[in-house]
Order: C-alpha cells, then structure tokens, then sequence
C-alpha cells in the first residue's frame, strides 16, 4: 500500500507564469510571437536597431501602463499623457511594469539629487524637529518656498450677518531672496543686449527673436515709454530703466491690449528659466555671450535663506549636510540617536545607503540633476525601488551598466537579482556580456538591423545562446588582444591645476596624434577633466552623450544636413525650387501637412494615427513625385537605406558628392541600414548618439573628444567603432575616449586612468601610460579588471 498522498494539482492561480506576445509588428519588429518566464531575470540581446527596445518597451512596458492607465477616471487620464495600443494581436500574463530608463533627469534648475530622490523631504522634516534653534515647519529649510507675509481685511458671515475682520497670514520658507533659490546671479553685458548707437527702428537690439518686424518690435515702438527713433545711448535714465527693467504694465499698441516689460525680466522668465543645456544652440550662444552667472554672495551658492543655514543638528547646516558625499552624510545620519525621530531616520538612513549601495555615494544632495549622466540618472531612479515592497512586478531596464567601470558592473547585477529573488519579473536590454551571464533566460533578437532584424533568432540559457552560432553567441566570448606596437605622439595638450568637482588639482599632459583612453570608476572625475580642462578649446569637437531633440519630422537626412544638397540636385536636374523637395515647407501634402500620418485627437482615449489617403504616406504632393533624379522620386529616396544611397548618390546621373560624403559618414559609424526618412523618435539611444558622431565628424577640429560612444553598441559593433577611431587618428586627427570598455582600453595607446575611488576618494591620476605597462603594473582597480579581460 503507497502512504504517501499524491501532490495535489497547482491552483488554477499559479498556472498564469510566463508573459505571451504575439504578432508584435511594434516598428521593425516582424511578426514576434515570444514567451517570457515570470519571476526570472531575462536579458535581451542583438545588435543595436534590432528591435529590442520595440519589444521590450514599445510593447510589453507600453501595453502595461495603458492598461493601468485605464483604471483611472476619464477625468484624471486628461491630464496623462494619452498612449496608444501598440501593434500586437496578444499580449498575455502582463504584470504592473515600472520603466527605468536611460532618459536623462529634467533639466529643471531647481532639481537636485535631493529633490528627486525624497531625500532632501525627510532632511528637512528632521530639520524642522532637531534643529537648533528653532526656526519653523519643513518648508522653512526649503530652497523652492519664498517667505511672503501679509495682512487685510476678510468678509465674514456668521448667523446672516456680515462682519469685516483683518487677519494676518506669514509663510517662512528658505528660499535666499537675492537668487530666489537658484544658487547663482546673474549680470548682464548690456552691449550683448543692444547696440546703443542704433535707434530701436534701426535694429538696435541683438537678442534672438526680438527683430524690428515681429511683435517684440511693435510692442517697443508703440509703447510710449521712449522714442523708438533715438539711439540708445541718447535715452536718459528714466528711458533706460524703462526699456531694461520695467514691471509688467498693461499697454495698448495698435488697438490690441497687451503687456510691456523691461528686457531684463523678459529674458529671465523666458531664456534663464531653462537649463543652459536644454536650450536650442543660438539660443544657448547668445546666453554664454550675453549672461554671467555668478555664486550668489548671499548664500554662497546654497540656494538657502540665513535663517535656514543658521539652524544646527550637531553643528551640521541643512546646507552642510545637503553638500557633503553622500556616503558620509549617511554616517553622519547614522550616528544621530534621537528616539523622537527613529522611524524618520531610519527612513533616510535607508535611502543614503541606497545611494552608496548603487554606486552612487560620491554624490551629494545639492548636485543639479540635470548635470547628472544617462546612467547616474538611471540608478537614481532605480533608488526609488530598491526599499519598496513591491512584488510581483515587471522591472524594465535599458542597459543599466551604462557607465559603469568593470569594477561596478558586478554590484549592478547583484541588484538585478536582488529584485528578482523578491519575486519580480526582471527584463534587461543589454550588450555587456558581465550582465548577459548572470540571465535565467535570453531573447537574441536579429539576425542584423532595421528592416534586417525583427526576428527572434534565439530563446533559452546562456549556454545555449553560445552554441547558437547568432551574432551575439558567437561575439559573446570575444576578447580584444592589447596592441602589440603603439603609436608615437606628435605633440602634448597641457592641462595644469584642474579642479572642477572632486579633481584635486591635476596636472596631466594628453598625448596628440594617438588615441587616448581616459578610464576609471563612475565618479572619478574623468568627465570632469576632459569637458572641464579640454572641451572649451579651440580645435576640440566634442561628441558628448546629450540627447538628441528631434521631432517625428526630423529624420536622418535633415538632422546630418544630408536633405539640403539632395534637394538642391532635384531642383537642378527638374529646373523648379528646392523648397518643393521638403515635406516640411512648399513640397508638403496638404492633407497631412507633410507628417504622412493624419491624428486623430480621441479627447481622453489614446489618438489614433492613420496614413495619410492622399499621399499615401508618402509626405509630398502628387506633382512633386512627378519630379526624378536618376530614376527615382524624393520620397523614394527618403525611402532608402543609407547604404543604398550611397550607391545612388556616388554615380550614375545621380552622382551628388556633397551627399555622397555625409552618406560615408553615417557608413562608417555604423548605421548603413537607416533610412534616410525614419523619424528621429523611433531611433535606439546607441544610434543617436552614432548619428551625432557622424555629424560631429564633419567639423574642423584637430583633436576629438568621444564620451562612451560604445553605449548602445552590440559586441560585434565595437570592432566597427575601433576601425572608425583608428581611421581618424591615422587621418592625423587626436581622439580622446572616456570609456569603460575594456575592449577600447585594450586598444587604446595611451591611457590615462583615474581613482582610486569615487567622490573625494578619487579626482586624481593614478596611472599614465600604454595598455601593456598598465596591465604588467596591475596597481589599480582598472589595470585588474583589464588584465582579466585580455587573460594575462
């Protein structure tokens, strides 16, 4: 007789483990139908453009968050941002998602990493209640609340009868006064502004958009304050203090009621409220130009009031703690014991050491965000989800190990399990073989890109993705050999006493003429050396990891400025305008106006994009695709792929070599299978920054300087990047790379490597000189990791 009870059949309710998709057509996706494990770590592989981001993010996380978006009242999905289904016959099993993203933070001025991350809400809390002495509630030690009072009289009705009382009211923030929170002052070149020998009429102002013709000219000749016919330098005070600083006032000109306010003001609120960074570039020149700005002298650049700063817990400023490295502030939170405020310092303690966990701990609270880089802000989001409790959701990742050293590479994946074993489904986009190792499953998409890739060519373990012969199986194990000879520099580039951000005043000569390598752990002060000491030169063209703005009507061609001498050729060829070959100006359809897709604005439900009927997509009008060169319309060109159009520009009738070399560039970085028409928006972060590269290349400048530029790069790309950077340097140019890629490291000539550490631990050169000598010396975490690599 058996005594051991059967196992009873699983609950209906533990069936549900794996996510279904099925005919994903999302881009260039062709037709993907996969089934992804739950409460598994799964990595997906393929060369950069192969679709996974169109699969990961642009179906499974985008179907995710309308759904829950769903859930909410009409009312309240107003104000979200309307997402539509995406192109997909079945999506099973999805779980709740949360995206993390490579999006750089918001370039808001206010932002800091405080701010952000919660941290500096609880600081302030703590503030509020230990503080010495006493000064107000959390808002008192908030840099974004202004101190305002004021006093009136108030209508009151009570039992049918009205009374009038006066009342007071005072709201005490910290906000400094003088810089109203932003740290810095800002003065003003007023012969930046204006040319005082010129009258107003005559043009005399020199800001972007304020021309004598548009409404900015209309409003200064018809405001009545001074005579627009006058040169500047004749206005008396009163008239310049009009025309500079003047309050808003209610002016009529023309009939039309409208707002007169002095030069000054108006460029604060429309030109300085935005980030240096974020702003179009002669927008960005004529700022440079025109502005200084300056630590603000009252506060000393922390954005904070005296009141604020005068307030101590252990003789430690909100100010003090806000600026110090967070993995000392954290020490410092740690050695508080107050009983009244343990669950709030319990609290902050836990995210600090989130901080210093993720790698992060070099920074400190006070950094603007919008400083930080695409992988730092990547782990400062993911911050916010190491502590939750959250189970059973989708993690999305996109390459987290952007920038990130050898050395942290190991930490990172230890976090990606970490959320996994509490029962999370973990999906990763990546190239770094460190991370691909550590799956439980992996999706290859390919076999190549754009309309070449879209195809799942592999399903399973890592093992089995080694055996698979697909492009990523057989690169997984490659391994970069160090250059047997180097080359000889043509000259030095001297830069003495750097001492931006943690550098402790460096000296350091950058050899011409050979590639080098800047390398170390995030936050040594690699960037700060290089943008700091080198990118404000002359000669230097900087390719740096800032995203792309483009809108769905940029693409490839008028992003390069390869559209301009391939409608000149059309024009010349069918003797009309050029203007008619550009879907943005004479040559749009009218129906779609040139976008080739018709929206349809649904109020609260997600818009829907239909193709254009009249031009069928095509962007242009009927009459100009009557127009050909070589036998083919513009929007048939649009059509092509790079390599083909560089075929088709580089002979025949066609032969076009202003386009022809544009074309070699985006060739020779890599990016052969774009279309020349694709939108900008549906570009992989790797390719845009490869397309940047290639526009950069066309600059006169002697020495390049290429922040990661294997970010988003496949393992069999990086032999194509390291060809195109020995390109440059044999064509006599000098190519400085910050990198983390042992594989660049391996073929670097000279590297220049700093550390040791992070923060106030690093922010000094520990190594200078070849591949080989660093490997041999194996004295820093750098030449380790780099020994390992090549197997020596």
């Amino acid at each position: 007789m058996r005594t051991d009870t059967p196992s009873p059949a699983p609950h209906a309710a533990d069936t549900h483990d794996m996510i279904r998709v099925q005919g994903a057509r999302e881009n260039n996706l062709k037709d993907v139908s996969i089934e992804i494990p739950k409460r598994r770590l799964t990595v997906f592989t393929g060369v950069s453009g192969s679709g996974k981001s169109s699969l990961v993010f642009g179906t499974i996380a985008a179907e995710s968050q309308r759904l829950i978006n769903e859930t909410y009242s009409t009312f309240v999905q107003g104000f979200m941002p309307t997402l539509a289904r995406p192109e997909v016959d079945v999506l099973d099993g999805l779980t709740t998602a949360i995206i993390v993203d490579q999006e750089r933070m918001g370039g808001n001025p206010r932002s800091t990493v405080g701010t952000v991350t919660d941290a500096n809400a609880m600081l302030r809390i703590l503030f509020s209640r230990l503080g010495q002495p006493h000064i107000g509630s959390a808002q008192a030690f908030s840099f974004n609340v202004a101190s305002i009072s004021g006093a009136g009289a108030v209508t009151i009705e009570r039992s049918g009868q009205t009374t009038k009382e006066r009342r007071s009211f005072s709201i005490t923030g910290g906000m400094c006064p003088r810089c109203e929170g932003m740290g810095s002052v800002t003065d003003f070149d007023l012969s930046a502004l204006y040319d005082d020998t010129k009258s107003l009429n005559e043009g005399a102002l020199t800001i972007p958009g304020y021309s004598v013709d548009g409404w900015y000219g209309r409003i200064f000749s018809g405001c009545g304050f001074f005579d627009p016919d006058k040169p500047i330098r004749k206005f008396t005070k009163k008239e310049l203090h009009d025309l500079l600083y003047k309050e808003p006032t209610k002016i009529k000109v023309e009939g039309i009621n409208l707002t007169y306010e002095g030069l000054i003001p108006k460029i604060q609120k429309s030109f300085l409220a935005k980030d240096v960074d974020a702003m179009q570039p002669h927008i960005r020149a004529f700022v440079e130009r025109a502005v200084t700005f300056t630590t603000c002298p009252d506060c000393d650049g922390t954005r904070l009031n005296e009141a604020a700063r005068s307030s101590k817990i252990a003789g430690i400023s909100i100010a003090d703690a806000c600026a110090m490295q967070i993995s000392d502030l954290a020490d410092w939170v740690r050695a508080l014991d107050e009983p009244s405020v343990a669950p709030l310092l319990t609290a902050l303690g836990a995210t600090l050491d989130s901080f210093v966990t993720i790698g992060l701990g070099y920074l400190s609270l006070n950094r603007p965000s919008g400083t930080l880089s695409g992988g730092e802000a990547q782990r400062t989001k993911m911050i916010r989800h190491l502590g939750s409790s959250l189970t059973d959701v989708t993690y999305v990742f996109d390459e987290p190990t952007i920038g990130l050293h050898p050395h942290d590479i190991q930490r990172m994946n230890e976090l990606l399990l970490q959320l996994r074993n509490k029962g999370n489904t973990v999906l990763v986009v990546e190239h770094k073989p460190e991370t691909i190792a550590i799956a439980d499953h992996v999706v290859d998409l390919g076999p190549g890109a754009g309309t070449a890739g879209g195809e799942v060519v592999f399903e399973g373990t890592v093992e089995g993705l080694r055996a698979s012969g697909t492009r990523t199986g057989r690169h997984l194990d490659d391994r970069a050999r160090l250059k047997p000879s180097v080359r000889t520099p043509s000259g030095l580039l001297e830069v003495r006493g750097a001492d931006t951000h943690n550098l402790q005043n460096v000296d350091v000569d950058i050899p011409l003429g050979v590639l080098t390598v800047v390398t170390g752990v995030a936050g040594s002060g690699k960037s700060s050396l290089i943008h700091g000491s080198v990118s404000g030169r002359d000669g230097v063209v900087t390719v740096d990891q800032g995203a792309i703005r483009g809108s769905r009507r940029s693409n490839p061609a008028t992003y390069t400025g390869l559209l301009d001498p391939i409608r000149k050729a059309f024009a010349k060829a069918n003797g009309v305008k050029p203007a008619l070959f550009s879907a943005n100006s004479e040559g749009a359809c009218p129906a779609c106006n040139g976008a080739g897709v018709i929206y349809t604005d649904l109020a609260m439900m997600a818009g829907v994009a239909t193709t254009c009927e009249e031009c069928e997509g095509k962007r242009f009008q009927a009459s100009v695709l009557e127009y050909h060169l070589g036998g083919r319309d513009i929007s048939e060109v649009l059509a092509m792929s790079v390599d083909e159009a560089e075929e088709f520009f580089g002979a025949g009738e066609a032969r076009t070599p202003a386009a022809h070399k544009i074309l070699d560039r985006l060739a020779d970085v890599g990016l052969g299978y774009l279309t020349l028409g694709q939108p900008l928006t549906t570009l992989s972060g790797g390719e845009r920054q490869r397309l940047k590269l290639a526009t950069r290349m066309a600059d006169t400048g002697g020495v390049y300087v290429l922040d990661e530029p294997t970010t988003g790069l496949h393992l069999a790309d990086v032999e194509h990047l390291l060809a195109l950077l020995d390109r440059l340097v044999d064509s006599g140019k000098s190519v400085i790379v910050i990198e983390h890629h042992q594989a660049v490291m391996a073929h670097a000539d000279w590297i220049i490597d700093l550390g040791p550490g992070a923060g106030h631990d690093g922010g000094r050169i520990v190594f200078e000189g070849t591949p080989a000598d660093l490997v041999a010396a194996r004295t820093t975490l750098t030449g380790e990791h780099l020994a390992a690599y090549v197997g020596s």
